[in-house]
């Protein structure tokens, strides 16, 4: 007899199919005696469940006479699932059992328990069960005695947690002088924590039951609160005598999680036509954001960073040529008809741009430029006010994840905190290192900046103006005429009250961080010292211990940003200066892709898109931004890569372009790609 996996639980929606075999033989008819036992279902193989044995017409007979038959027990050698398998029979029989029963086929589980002689939980379980949901609790404390919970510690939790519920119940009910009884001769005498007895007590102030539902964070007897309470109890039973909830369903979740694990190109909503339990999950790897479907070449000189809109639909770039653009991306999914309109050229900015960052709901963008900070009407493109107390080049911006106001942070030592209309509200004062990044977690309890410890601010000339870089403006490289920063640190504020949580010192220069959405792990890209090797940093910032590193790239003199991108942050994206995009498996650390197109320089930033997990953009000393995406799955209609003098950085960015593309798999393809990129600077 072999056994397909169902899934376990109330909300489960799988099966159970039985196929016969000559050594177990199907269920037998009313006339069929097997095994010795006329109409009588008896357990072999050891049948002890939950500590009893007992007849299994005891728990079928309903469903078998309802149909007037008997169902004839199977007796099966040995005690595991498969002659070459690790799993009981047993456990697997029950928590099948236990499934069918979930999903609402009462009477195929019944047969199960008759046909395999396993029973999925002895009567005192249920017992206990039906008085928690009840409110029955005299005897579910009598009832859990009987459930084998050996340790007196364990047991006076349980009985702790079981006359909580009596008590809150009864406030609920508006019972004071019951609840009070409760407190004082059954929690109380249980000596629990002082201020858990004194919170206890204090609900008994509550003006009326939402009050109470309210402030215990509780939803009532008529809620979900028994049911919350019969899984908390479950931790002090024995699993072998009552079995957690949803069990199969959890093996099944945690066998999906493996699989996702082992996944490297997994990046696609996961659905129940998407995983199945036919096959191992595998994604295929020509799904993944690895061809060059437009570039958009507008910008006359270096493009040092970029950002897309929340709504996935804009992307704005910083250039070295003292201007940012807004693009607007069409909506149509084919590449190849896809139109990328440069929107709004803002160019009033006296130094070249270095950041850039969309408010929440994408109608401003900020832009910096040396000490400059400028806020711009998104649809109009006109700057709305321009910001100037930095004294030193502003290297960060970034939006608080309620949109009610933006951080900046630069090589001045100072990061401030605006109103989204510009006005100042707060600041750190004169932080230890002079900022080179910084992120507002999405949780909104911690702000992490990186940057240098010591060294001296990078001169000006002598007309005031900034010396000429090759690079972002962002201290990653030493100051002229100064003297090499010796100290380089990740520092963690506590958002609200500004103090640091935690300083960790970094070997070489620290030039990007992004944040996880599970605000756990900050990426951090790192310009190494003289003899440490190239590489990018997941940190834990709980642990504040490295959790991966992703090699390959190269970094030592200019400023690169990595981000995570993908359905669930999956990757790490990265420039380098040896011009190729690099992208991770985020939990692996494997290398995936190395991604060649751009013209000489450094890829000097990678931005996903928030709301097309298959599509990521670069910029490059090239002067162009290059969006990747997914190979089309007709090769032939791989759309055009734009002219070849393009990824040299000799284009001027007008009209459509053609390339041919080699690709990995030794096919060479072309054709025409619409870019709209007609706008000149």
């Amino acid at each position: 007899m072999r056994l397909s996996e169902t899934d376990p639980d109330p909300d489960s929606t799988l099966s159970l199919a039985l196929d016969g075999t000559p050594d177990a033989g199907p269920s037998a008819g009313p006339s069929t005696v097997s095994n010795g036992h006329n109409g009588i279902l008896a357990k072999s193989n050891g049948f002890c469940t939950n500590g009893s044995s007992k007849l299994i017409s005891e728990t079928v007979d309903g469903a078998a006479l309802e149909h007037g038959t008997s169902i004839a027990r199977v007796s099966l050698p040995g005690s595991t699932l498969y002659d070459d398998s690790h799993v009981d029979r047993e456990e697997f029989v029950r928590l099948v059992i236990q499934s069918l029963r979930d999903v609402g086929y009462i009477e195929s589980a019944a047969t199960l328990e008759a046909e395999s002689g396993y029973v999925m939980e002895a009567p005192e379980v249920a017992e206990f069960r039906k008085c928690i949901l009840d409110a029955s609790w005299d005897r579910a404390e009598a009832a859990l005695l009987r459930l084998g919970v050996g340790d007196d510690d364990r047991l006076w939790e349980a009985k702790f947690l079981i006359s909580q519920q009596k008590y809150l119940e009864l406030l609920e009910a508006q019972k004071t002088t019951a609840a009070l009884h409760v407190l004082r001769n059954e929690l109380a005498p249980m000596h629990v924590d002082p201020d858990q007895l004194h919170s206890l007590s204090s609900l008994m102030m509550c003006s009326d039951p939402e009050d109470l539902r309210q402030r215990a964070g509780w939803d009532g007897a008529a809620g979900s609160s028994r049911r919350r309470l019969l899984v908390n109890l479950q931790q002090y039973i024995p699993s072998s005598v009552m079995m957690p909830q949803k069990r199969f369903a959890t093996l099944l979740d945690q066998a999906r999680q493996f699989q996702l694990s082992r996944c490297l190109y997994h990046n696609a909503p996961l659905s129940p036509r998407g995983f199945t339990l036919y096959t191992d999950h595998q994604c295929d790897r020509n799904a993944f954001p690895r061809v060059t479907t437009a570039i958009l070449a507008v910008h006359s000189d270096e493009v040092w960073n970029l950002q897309w809109s929340h709504s996935g639909t804009y992307l704005a770039t910083a250039s070295k040529d003292k201007s940012a653009i807004i693009w607007r991306i069409g909506s149509d999914r084919d590449p190849t008809l896809r139109e990328y309109l440069p929107e709004s050229v803002l160019r009033d900015h006296p130094y070249p741009v270095g950041c850039v960052a969309w408010s929440l709901d994408d109608s401003v963008l900020l832009t910096a430029s040396e000490h400059y900070i400028n806020l711009w009407n998104t649809r109009t493109g006109v700057c709305m006010k321009t910001l100037d107390e930095h004294s030193d080049v502003v290297t960060a911006l970034a939006w608080l994840p309620d949109g009610s106001g933006f951080i900046s942070g630069g090589l001045d030592r100072q990061i401030i905190l605006w109103n989204a209309d510009g006005t100042r509200r707060d600041s750190w004062g004169r932080t230890p290192i002079r900022v080179t990044d910084l992120v507002v977690t999405p949780d909104f309890t911690r702000l992490v900046a990186v940057g240098m410890y010591d060294g001296v601010s990078a001169p000006h000339g002598s007309d005031g103006s900034p010396p000429d870089s090759a690079t972002p403006p962002t201290g990653a490289a030493a100051p002229a005429g100064g003297v090499r920063p010796s100290e380089n640190r990740i520092i963690v504020y506590d958002l609200a009250t500004k103090q640091v949580e935690t300083s960790i010192r970094v070997d070489g220069e620290l030039t990007s961080v992004k944040v996880s959405q599970d605000s756990q792990y900050a990426l951090i890209n790192r310009a190494p010292d003289s003899g440490s090797g190239c590489e990018i940093q997941l940190w834990d910032l709980t642990t504040e211990r490295v959790a991966r590193k992703y090699v390959g790239q190269k970094q030592s003199r200019h400023v690169i940003r990595s981000c995570f991108g993908g359905i669930d942050g999956n990757f790490v994206a990265s420039g380098s200066e040896d011009g190729n995009v690099y992208v991770w498996h985020r939990d692996t650390g494997a290398l995936l892709e190395v991604l060649s197109g751009h013209g000489a320089g450094s890829v000097n930033s990678v931005a996903w898109n928030p709301r097309n997990e298959r599509m990521f953009a670069s910029c490059s000393d090239d002067r162009t931004i290059r969006i990747w995406e997914a190979p089309p799955s007709d090769i032939l209609g791989v759309p055009a890569l734009a002219d070849a003098e393009f990824a040299s950085g000799k284009g001027k960015g007008k009209g459509k372009s053609r390339e041919q593309w080699s690709g990995e798999d030794g096919f060479d393809v072309s054709s025409s790609a619409s870019l709209s990129a007609s706008a000149t600077l």
